[in-house]
């Protein structure tokens, strides 16, 4: 039977360069050329036309992909095991409280240990800045470690699930559902996206949301402005990134303490809390220092500072200064007046966009499928022709 939609992303994917991702892991979005980040979002389209045809994308036969959520999470782990599941691998988790973890096991000895018959290590670790990414990567070096000594028969990926910096697997798959939304990625070209800071009755939510945001939609020739009021600024570092891209791509990234002005004649809005960074690294620190008191206090501190700016909401006057733009969020979103008393979005915004946060969403598990595809088989576009030739049914 021919797929010739199939056939096609085939060959367009023949035509980036991403040997570089065969056996490295996929931690920050900057650290990928463009080439790179296109080869997913192709494989990740190719994944998802697979299924819906019934063809089965299953190439691994047995192997293992190991979970670690030292956060909670309920979207990106079942994302992760929707994604293994697809490609043929089983997920086990890893319960850090019900491991030797908890009795002072090292991180080398952990990443060893569980990794004997592993194809992936996927990691969320985001509630601490400047621990998770570092985590991240010292898991990395220890199986790399591992497979050089011959210990490990082959060298895990690891796959950032989300750590303190970025988000990759959500913003990519938000850029997805953008690239569905609009028509290709080329379209993104001059789209103007706020990434606004937005009213939660709660505090402490991770950075790396935004960041992941301004960090990868910069690369697209987009129209990036990051909204927030005083005190909310992200990572100086990841700001950078984003000038950085915006300049390379022919795009813009700017920066306003104004939530109306980001909105302003904008074609997507990404209306979403996150706490200040200075007060993230206080956090940290305390918590080095288990300081619970002083926790305490921070939390105090912080929820007050937030009650300040309850005005930021993304309402239907803001909405109505767009260009009908689309709403995006990572979900749960602090709906005013059905999840809390008043938060980041009105009650009749999200009704509007019900459908398209969760389609929205469903691109997380073939992007993260993706990701492990294009790191563990050093010839993708051969491996999914050979796929596509087999044609066996997903469902008999």
């Amino acid at each position: 039977m021919a797929h010739p939609h199939i056939e096609e992303q085939i060959r367009q994917l023949a035509t980036l360069d991403c040997a570089g991702m065969y056996l490295d892991d996929f931690l920050l979005t900057w650290d990928h050329s463009d080439a790179e980040i296109a080869a997913v979002f192709k494989v990740a389209e190719i994944l998802r036309a697979m299924r819906r045809e019934n063809i089965s994308p299953r190439l691994f036969a047995s192997g293992l992909a190991v979970s670690l959520f030292r956060d909670n999470s309920t979207r990106t782990r079942f994302s992760f095991s929707s994604a293994c599941n697809l490609l043929g691998l089983t997920v086990q988790d890893l319960d850090e409280g019900k491991s030797q973890l908890a009795h002072g096991e090292t991180v080398r000895e952990t990443a060893n240990m569980v990794s004997f018959m592993a194809e992936v290590i996927g990691i969320r670790d985001d509630m601490y800045i400047g621990k998770g990414n570092s985590y991240m990567r010292e898991v990395a070096a220890s199986v790399e470690q591992g497979f050089r000594a011959g210990i490990l028969e082959q060298r895990p990926t690891l796959v950032n699930l989300q750590c303190d910096i970025d988000h990759p697997t959500q913003s990519m798959a938000d850029a997805l559902h953008l690239i569905h939304h609009f028509g290709g990625l080329e379209k993104l070209k001059g789209k103007k996206i706020a990434m606004s800071w937005a009213y939660s009755p709660s505090y402490g939510k991770p950075l790396s949301v935004p960041q992941g945001v301004i960090g990868l939609m910069s690369r697209f020739g987009m129209e990036v402005v990051l909204a927030h009021p005083e005190g909310y600024g992200v990572m100086p570092e990841v700001a950078e990134v984003a000038e950085k891209n915006a300049a390379s791509s022919g795009g813009s990234f700017r920066t306003t303490s104004s939530m109306a002005e980001a909105f302003a004649d904008a074609d997507i809005v990404y209306p979403k809390s996150w706490a200040p960074f200075q007060a993230m690294e206080r956090r940290t620190a305390l918590y080095g220092e288990n300081d619970m008191a002083g926790i305490k206090a921070l939390e105090k501190e912080l929820l007050a500072q937030n009650s300040e700016y309850s005005a930021w909401e993304c309402t239907e006057e803001l909405m109505r200064q767009t260009r009908e733009a689309l709403y995006l969020h990572c979900l749960p979103a602090d709906i005013s007046g059905v999840s809390c008393r008043q938060g980041e979005v009105a009650a009749t915004v999200f009704d509007r966009f019900r459908d398209p946060l969760y389609i929205q969403a469903s691109y997380k598990p073939y992007i993260i499928a993706a990701m492990i595809f294009l790191a563990r088989f050093s010839q993708p576009v051969e491996s999914l022709s050979r796929l596509l030739t087999a044609g066996r049914q997903r469902i008999f």
